[in-house]
């Protein structure tokens, strides 16, 4: 069973891409440094990028990469996750890497040379039903999807969700334009609310009433956004909030 699909940059379809069973390895580079029959290889041309620049080796659920450069450093990206990401130092070798949607970016001169790595294979434990009838355990963020509040964030978080880590957040004119065929009275008013709202909500700032209500949030939609991802508040697949009309 395959367990990781590499993605070319020039990939045209699935025939161009690599997929690994657990164990095998794929070495990536200008070129492989062995015949071709010897091992499985990714040519990356470019005058920038080693002739054995690095190796990919799959495992059951998760998969490391191994950085053969003697001066680089490679990043890996998470496209999903508002900009996380993991440095590969020179000469590291099988550093394991836990998204599941990855960018490996590799310095080539003035250039930033780019391939992906799926990890779709999800492996979970089986939970028990609690039945000790004990109180329940709060949740660590009480979001209602039904609610204007959550439509507020997904569309928030649409960009950087649809595989822009780096994407500019919308404005709130963006928002309120995203928002209006599913929501007609949504106005800047209003949004700017719910962006507050959400801020009390999930702790990042103090409620207005507070005695103590502390210092003014800076990069309020920023703060929202890297909490909403990081802990997996919204997904792609809620993105369809922002289709539905709501409360």
């Amino acid at each position: 069973m395959y367990s990781i699909i590499v993605v070319p940059a020039n990939c045209a379809g699935p025939a161009d891409q690599i997929r690994l069973e657990p164990g095998e390895t794929l070495a990536f580079g200008r070129n492989s440094g062995a015949p071709a029959a010897a091992r499985r290889h990714l040519t990356i041309e470019h005058c920038g990028v080693s002739r054995t620049a690095g190796e990919i080796t799959a495992s059951v659920a998760f998969w490391t990469l191994s950085n053969h450069s003697a001066r680089q450093t490679y990043v890996v990206e998470n496209p999903e996750g508002a900009g996380e990401h993991i440095k590969i130092a020179p000469g590291r070798v099988e550093a394991p890497i836990p998204f599941e949607f990855s960018r490996v970016v590799l310095p080539a001169g003035g250039d930033l040379l780019n391939f992906d790595v799926w990890a779709p294979r999800h492996d979970y434990a089986d939970r028990p039903a609690d039945r000790s009838g004990g109180e329940a355990t709060a949740l660590a963020f009480p979001l209602d999807r039904t609610k204007r509040y959550f439509q507020v964030l997904a569309a928030l978080c649409e960009p950087r969700l649809r595989g822009e880590p780096h994407a500019p957040l919308p404005t709130v004119d963006q928002v309120v334009g995203r928002l209006r065929p599913v929501w007609p009275a949504a106005g800047r008013a209003s949004v700017q609310w719910n962006i507050d709202y959400l801020a009390v909500k999930l702790r990042l700032k103090q409620p207005p009433e507070s005695a103590a209500s502390g210092p003014r949030l800076n990069g309020k939609k920023e703060t929202l956004v890297a909490l909403a991802l990081r802990f997996d508040l919204v997904s792609q697949e809620q993105l369809d909030v922002l289709e539905k009309p709501t409360t």
